[in-house]
């Protein structure tokens, strides 16, 4: 079995390291990371068993409000690497974009996508420089690319807007899979 990963999104950042000290006091989960986002929000995201994993949450929501959550029990092995911040390459005809406005919820459809078509997962941004929104690219052939969008969008009711965009365009693709923040890749000329 795959372990669980899970992300609490909170609006206080001073509840939301409390939540984080409970969880790890409460169950034995790794701490992937944790940290501020804009706008003044806090995360927690946690691996780890599955029943520790669902301990650990319990104890997050216990002390406060959360804006959002996702608890995935048998997350897929490319979320996983891509919330750590693995970006991949690849082929395809098409390309997904499911943009959200929590970062749970990106999540949250990004495994929902991939268990649901045969697609690439190749990026999933969270928050930093978005405004605390979320974002992901999946690649593949058009009919499986459309298949994960309209399956990742289905599984979080408040998704901000999705594309599938069939042969994106070359100057486009190497902009964007160069780094797709703005102000950095300006930086570099």
């Amino acid at each position: 079995m795959r372990p669980a990963l899970a992300l609490l999104e909170f609006d206080s950042v001073a509840r939301g390291i409390e939540a984080g000290d409970q969880m790890v006091k409460r169950a034995p989960i790794e701490v992937i990371r944790t940290g501020t986002v804009h706008p003044g929000k806090y995360l927690v995201l946690v691996a780890g068993e599955v029943a520790d994993v669902e301990e650990a949450v319990a104890a997050g929501r216990a002390v406060t409000t959360l804006v959002d959550v996702v608890l995935l029990p048998d997350v897929h092995p490319d979320v996983a690497a891509a919330v750590k911040g693995a970006r991949r390459t690849g082929g395809g005809e098409a390309l997904g974009i499911i943009e959200t406005r929590t970062v749970a919820a990106v999540i949250q459809a990004a495994d929902a996508g991939v268990k649901g078509a045969k697609v690439t997962l190749l990026e999933l941004r969270m928050a930093d420089g978005l405004g605390g929104k979320g974002y992901l690219l999946f690649q593949g052939t058009v009919s499986d690319v459309e298949a994960a969008v309209e399956i990742g969008s289905a599984s979080v009711p408040e998704r901000v807007i999705s594309v599938v965009i069939p042969q994106l365009h070359r100057e486009m693709g190497e902009n964007l899979f160069a780094d797709a923040r703005f102000a950095d890749r300006v930086g570099e000329e």
